[in-house]
């Protein structure tokens, strides 16, 4: 799979990414970037975008995802100034601040962690597939997480990713006839700019997230990228309404605690 990965070109394909200042958006952006393709970037950092912007030679279009009029302002604006949109990855997206008891979550914060995570992933599917449907091509990734997947104690963090999985399944269902393909990614513990700062700050224990995963280690931003590269291609063309965990087999070795943890030498 990597030679194909390494291979693909998007030549003359315009790509949108949202949360694409920072993170797994920043390194899809590169990635894509590399690989040919025109990326938008759309963030509601717009300094911070305009950074990434200028120095990976992407295109920077401030964006709210939690504002619905300005995803359709801007969705109709890239394509009648740019051009019509090819790919869509949506990595905008907030994180529950610590693993409160749902007892204590502010319901403000509940309903911003759902508002960007579901509601904001949903309008952009739609504004952006609107066009795509109409064409009769397209590929969108949706990025959620395997707190979507498992229990945790991130009681509006994990249902709005398991939200996301389920949404982008219906979604691939509905558009599929269209042409236009829908799937999602599914990150572990990724080592991003916002991550780092909590492991920095004794919020979380990095031993403890390389300990539970298969692989003993954290993921990197880019290879998430490179899986969404692979599930835009056209080296992906059968695939659609899959959810992929890019996860260092985090969901296959976290039970291993129960019965001592993942065995180091692997005998």
């Amino acid at each position: 799979m990597t030679k194909e990965i390494e291979n693909v070109t998007f030549l003359n394909k315009i790509a949108v990414v949202t949360g694409g200042a920072s993170g797994i958006g920043k390194s899809c952006a590169r990635r894509l970037v590399e690989r040919g393709a025109t990326v938008v970037i759309c963030d509601r950092d717009a300094e911070s975008s305009m950074e990434v912007a200028t120095k990976h030679c992407c295109i920077s279009i401030p964006l709210d995802v939690g504002d619905p009029a300005a995803i359709e302002a801007v969705s109709d604006r890239i394509e009648t100034e740019i051009g019509p949109v090819d790919f869509l990855i949506t990595s905008a997206g907030i994180i529950q601040s610590t693993p409160e008891s749902p007892e204590n979550i502010g319901i403000e914060e509940w309903d911003a962690i759902v508002d960007i995570n579901l509601r904001g992933t949903y309008l952009c599917c739609t504004n952006f597939a609107k066009h795509m449907c109409k064409r009769g091509s397209g590929s969108i990734i949706t990025i959620a997480s395997v707190m979507g997947m498992r229990s945790g104690p991130f009681h509006a963090y994990g249902p709005a990713k398991a939200g996301v999985v389920h949404m982008a399944k219906t979604l691939s269902a509905e558009w599929g006839r269209s042409g236009v393909r829908v799937n999602t990614i599914s990150p572990g513990y990724v080592l991003t700019p916002v991550l780092q700062s909590a492991i920095d700050a004794g919020l979380r224990d990095i031993s403890v997230m390389e300990e539970s995963s298969a692989l003993g280690r954290m993921v990197d931003p880019d290879e998430i990228a490179e899986a969404a590269c692979f599930l835009l291609s056209d080296a992906a063309s059968a695939i659609t309404g899959i959810n992929l965990p890019v996860d260092n087999g985090w969901l296959s070795a976290v039970n291993w605690h129960t019965y001592g943890g993942v065995r180091q030498t692997g005998r």
